[in-house]
């Protein structure tokens, strides 16, 4: 057998998600998104984490102004968090305003879909391990309406 070139989850989990909870595929022409991570409810990992956003139809990473393909944990102390003390990430294919640009995830104007990287995951509660079924869950990405 050759040698995988994959981690296994007890190294890195790769959660994707292309649809809203009730199914509908994730379109940034047709909304803006929101994914906010509840006060200590962080992805638990040892080593970091991050959520890539792709181009849905190409599979690539999305060319936009500021730059910015994913958001991730070493990024933290430049984002804003609530008054409550959680963390909101804009998915959108404008911009959310300069007061909420440092949480922003330039979306285009077509279909996308995000991918979560959990490098070095907790195995104690809260943990995403077993892979699939720990007491951990991705927030679920909702739609937010336009201004």
């Amino acid at each position: 057998m050759g040698e995988s070139t994959a981690n296994d989850s007890i190294e890195a989990t790769y959660p994707v998600t292309k649809t809203l909870a009730n199914g509908e595929p994730l379109d940034g022409s047709k909304h803006n998104y929101t994914l906010t991570f509840a006060a200590g409810e962080l992805p638990p990992v040892n080593a970091f984490w991050s959520v890539t956003m792709y181009d849905g139809k190409t599979q690539l990473l999305i060319k936009n102004p500021i730059d910015r393909y994913l958001i991730n944990s070493p990024m933290l102390p430049d984002m804003k968090k609530a008054a409550d003390g959680s963390l909101t990430l804009y998915i959108q294919k404008d911009s959310p305003g300069a007061d909420k640009e440092s949480n922003w995830l330039p979306a285009p104007n077509d279909s996308i879909y995000l991918v979560m990287r959990l490098y070095w995951p907790k195995p104690e509660p809260p943990s995403i391990l077993p892979a699939g079924e720990g007491t951990w869950k991705p927030p679920a990405i909702t739609v937010v309406a336009r201004p």
